[in-house]
Parts: C-alpha cells; sequence; structure tokens
C-alpha cells in the first residue's frame, strides 16, 4: 500500500557516441623526408632515451556491493512498520492475519494495522491476491464512504497494511444498539453502500464481497460517515472479460457467480441483499446448508408477503426488486440506484419499521457472530498444530 517503482533510464536517452567522452582523435599528416645537398651524411649526434612522465594509475572508486533484494512480496527492501508506528490492541482476526490499533510514534494518531502473516500466503495467487487488494485501497483512497488507506509495510514475516482506523464499530451493531429505525434510515445507510459499488465501478473495481460486516463507522458520532474496509476480493475491471471464479460471501452471492459468469453487476446485487435485510431483519435467501442457500438465489423467489413486507413502502419495493432482477442485464445499475425516488427524494418515510425487524436482524447478527467465532477456534487450532508440526522437526 503506497508504493511507487523508478523506471531505468532509457538506452535512447544516451546521447554521442566515441566523441561524447570529451576528446576527438585526428591521425597526422605525414612528413616528406629532408634533402642532403653534400655527399656525406651529417654526424649522428647521441640520442639518450627519455620515458614519458609516469601519471599515477587510476583506482576506480570502492562501490559498496548492492544489498541484494529480498524474495518480497511487495518488491522492495523489508522495513519495520514498527519503526513508524506501535502496535497495540487486537481488533479482529481474520483467515490471513489479524488487525490491530496502531499509533504513529510521531503525531500520536491512531489508526489501524492489518498484519498478514506471509506463512499464509503459500501460492503464487495469495501473494498476487495480497498486491491487488494493496493496490485498489491505494487506487481508491480519498474516495467518499472508502476506507483511507495510509501505507503498506513487509518484513520477513508479515505484510502490514495500514489504514484509518474506524472507531465506530460495525453496521449492524449500530442499528441495532440504537434501538429505533426506520425506512429512512435505511435509505440513508443504503445511499451509503451505493455510494461505495457507484465509485468502485466509475474508477474502475469489482468488489466481490460486499456485506454488512465489511461496512465500519467511522467515528462514535450518531452521523457518523459509512466506510468499507475490505478489498481482499476486489478485482480491477478488465472491459469485455466475463469473471468464472466463486467468490463472496453466501448470503449476498449474485447467482451469475455460482453460474460462473458475471461482471460488475454482481456489487449491485449483493447491495440489494443488504437493502432487503435492512428492511426486513433476514437475507432473502435463506437455508441451513451453503448449497440449500445457492439453491434458493438460482431459484429467485423473493418474500414480500411476510411481515414487514405489507408496511414498507412500494417504493422501496420498487427498488430491492430492481437490485435483486435475476438477469444482470436487467438490473438497475449503481448510478440508476442513486437516482431511484426512494434514495434521491426524500419518500423513504420516517415512520418507525416493526421492532421484530430488530430482532430479526440482532438475531442474524449473532448467528453470524457464532460462525466467525467457530472459524476463529478452526484457525487458532491450525495454528497450533503448525507450530507443534515444526516444533518436532
Amino acid at each position: 500500500m503506497g508504493q511507487c517503482c523508478s523506471r531505468a533510464t532509457s538506452p535512447d536517452s544516451v546521447q554521442g557516441g566515441a566523441n561524447g567522452y570529451g576528446y576527438s582523435h585526428q591521425p597526422k599528416q605525414a612528413q616528406a623526408p629532408p634533402s642532403y645537398n653534400n655527399a656525406q651524411p651529417p654526424p649522428q649526434a647521441e640520442v639518450r632515451y627519455t620515458p614519458p612522465a609516469m601519471n599515477p594509475p587510476v583506482v576506480p572508486p570502492v562501490v559498496a556491493p548492492s544489498k541484494p533484494m529480498p524474495d518480497t512480496i511487495l518488491g522492495k527492501q523489508y522495513e519495520d512498520v514498527r519503526s513508524v508506528y506501535s502496535l497495540g490492541k487486537e481488533l479482529g482476526r481474520g483467515q490471513f492475519g489479524v488487525t490491530y490499533l496502531c499509533t504513529e510514534i510521531s503525531t500520536g494518531r491512531q489508526y489501524a494495522c492489518k498484519s498478514i502473516s506471509k506463512r499464509k500466503l503459500v501460492s503464487k495467487a495469495d501473494k498476487e491476491d495480497i498486491r491487488r487488494e494493496i493496490q485498489i485501497m491505494q487506487h481508491l483512497s480519498g474516495q467518499p464512504n472508502i476506507v483511507e488507506f495510509c501505507g503498506a509495510y513487509e518484513d520477513k514475516g508479515s505484510v502490514h497494511v495500514v489504514m484509518e482506523l474506524c472507531a465506530g464499530g460495525e453496521l449492524f451493531d449500530r442499528i441495532i444498539a440504537k434501538g429505533h429505525y426506520s425506512e429512512r434510515a435505511a435509505a440513508t445507510i443504503c445511499r451509503g453502500v451505493v455510494n461505495v459499488v457507484n465509485v468502485c465501478h466509475f474508477m474502475g473495481v469489482m468488489h466481490r464481497d460486499l456485506k454488512p460486516e465489511n461496512f465500519l463507522l467511522a467515528t462514535k458520532d450518531e452521523n457518523a460517515v459509512l466506510k468499507a474496509t475490505d478489498f481482499g476480493l476486489s478485482v480491477f475491471i478488465e472491459e469485455g472479460k466475463m469473471y468464472r471464479d466463486i467468490v463472496g460471501s453466501a448470503y449476498y452471492v449474485a447467482p451469475e457467480v455460482l453460474r460462473r459468469n458475471y461482471g460488475k453487476e454482481i456489487d449491485v446485487w449483493s447491495a440489494g441483499v443488504i437493502l432487503y435485510i435492512l428492511l426486513s431483519g433476514v437475507p432473502p435467501f435463506w437455508a441451513e446448508t451453503e448449497k440449500g442457500i445457492f439453491d434458493a438465489i438460482l431459484q429467485g423467489e423473493i418474500d414480500f408477503e411476510s411481515q414487514p413486507w405489507p408496511s414498507i413502502s412500494e417504493s422501496a419495493k420498487d427498488l430491492v426488486r430492481k437490485m435483486l432482477a435475476q438477469d444482470p442485464k436487467k438490473r438497475i445499475s449503481s448510478a440508476q440506484v442513486l437516482q431511484h425516488p426512494w434514495l434521491r427524494e426524500g419518500e423513504a418515510s420516517d415512520k418507525p419499521i416493526d421492532s421484530a425487524v430488530l430482532s430479526r436482524m440482532k438475531q442474524f447478527r449473532a448467528m453470524n457472530k457464532l460462525k466467525k467465532m467457530a472459524l476463529k477456534v478452526i484457525i487458532i487450532f491450525m495454528l497450533i498444530t503448525e507450530c507443534l508440526f515444526l516444533w518436532c522437526l
């Protein structure tokens, strides 16, 4: 994150040939031999050999051998992140690394540092994914609703990504903690989510993993800005290319991802799933197993009959339908979402939504946290197993 490579000067920029060294060599003109009028040759003078003046030998300057470039992921020399930041408490843990609170030593400002263990990056594709994530974060940094990128460091054991600290917590936690909720509040959140999609697509990036857990609030203030924080599965869009690898999180995956033939429209689908949850408290496609969820997504039947949908405005339901269109060619674009009357013209009602929505959202959030805890246990077990294996060697 924040790397720059300098290009070597082109050989074409070197001017001149041999004369470019600052001297020229012209051959001497041959001279005619002297003529002698007398028969006898002139007396021969004693010839003494005078050696030419000896200049001291030119000794080339001693050049220290260049430090060999380590086999790095970021393509630069190792740099200790702890020389710039002091790492503090753990903020979160994932499959590849840990996020810490960190403080810039020179200013005392606080940031978040995601430390990615290089032991987990076993394949070439893993390393390319990390490089791409850093490039995308740097590319998008400074845009609204996107976490600010601050720098990237690499040492022997880890890659460290320093970014803006979002101290306001996760999106659903904030909604549940407030205890009251309305369509207008949902519209405000949806606008922030779709703005991320719109900015990404405008700047040539497909996110591919939009979900509530990847959105944090910048501060604890009432009107804190919503920020997208995770770009680990994002890619730069190649025009005309259809993507085929299955990525994302089960509840938010678009049907064309499961069919292995998709483009940037999948981000609008995922944002539509988030909007459905914001209005009802549960995802539109639900099952006990991942396969069941995928089957429901492919079937595409969306429930607008159960509570609280009868009390939700037609304008809100219209937007959800357009965002969750099965055919990506018929799906509304991110720019069109932002122009929809429910978002743009203040049609969203300020009337409180059924309290059951918050209860369902709380249960859904708790279930996801339980899954995360289970994953954390698996990760810890794998780390212990790996340490024991290395100890036995």
